[in-house]
């Protein structure tokens, strides 16, 4: 009788352990009958692909120009102002930004394309008077420059021609037009009016590639000119 307290003690115990494993097993269940929220879909590296043009890269002499031209249009059809940070050259496209380093000084200048030129052979671009003062070369008038695309500029359609000569008299023009004729298909004379005076450009062709441009320049050569080869805009 006296082994009673100890028996229920001992049979509480059980009892209380029954329904910790009855609860336990019950909130099992209850867990395992909702279902596991679905993982999010993996995000992927690049949410879209933009096409990148590469950028372009030339090596030249650079001089520059201003008041000759300064409240003139440009080839771009913008009038010319010889303060901004713009520049001239021969085929990239207008609206095109490059940076412009000088090769002896490393100073830097970022210009806009919105002109055509240098029509001298030995020079690749041609910078405003005011990226000119920038770059440190107004004094000098040229300099060696590395030049290297920022954004590219809109395509005017790929055609190019190739400048054969520059005269001060239109009937040295005219003479040219007709000799290149015999050879020759599209000349065309193009009249250029500038704070110095008119010129007269002679131009050959219409070409949609820049590799037969250069093909023409080649026979131009021939005939004892320096021709230059431009975009046509």
């Amino acid at each position: 009788m006296r082994s009673r307290p100890a028996d229920s003690r001992e049979w509480r115990c059980c009892l209380t352990a029954a329904v910790l494993v009855l609860a336990s097993a019950c909130a099992q269940k209850e867990f395992s009958a909702t279902p596991p929220a679905a993982a999010p879909p993996a995000r992927p590296v690049l949410a879209s692909y933009r096409e990148v043009r590469p950028v372009y890269r030339e090596k030249g002499i650079a001089s520059w120009y201003g008041r000759e031209l300064h409240g003139r249009k440009t080839a771009s059809g913008e009038v010319f102002d010889m303060y901004d940070l713009s520049a001239a050259h021969r085929t990239l496209p207008f609206g095109t930004v490059v940076r412009v380093t000088d090769n002896n000084t490393l100073r830097t200048v970022t210009v806009r394309i919105n002109d055509r030129g240098p029509f001298h052979a030995n020079r690749v671009l041609e910078l405003s008077y005011g990226a000119a003062r920038e770059l440190g070369i107004l004094a000098r008038g040229t300099a060696p420059v590395d030049i290297e695309t920022v954004e590219q500029g809109r395509d005017s359609g790929g055609l190019f021609a190739v400048l054969a000569a520059v005269f001060t008299e239109q009937e040295s023009a005219q003479l040219l037009k007709d000799r290149l004729s015999r050879k020759f298909e599209i000349i065309t004379i193009v009249p250029f009016e500038s704070n110095l005076g008119m010129f007269y450009r002679v131009r050959v062709g219409s070409y949609g590639t820049e590799e037969k441009a250069k093909l023409i320049a080649g026979k131009l050569k021939l005939e004892g000119l320096e021709p230059l080869v431009m975009q046509k805009d």
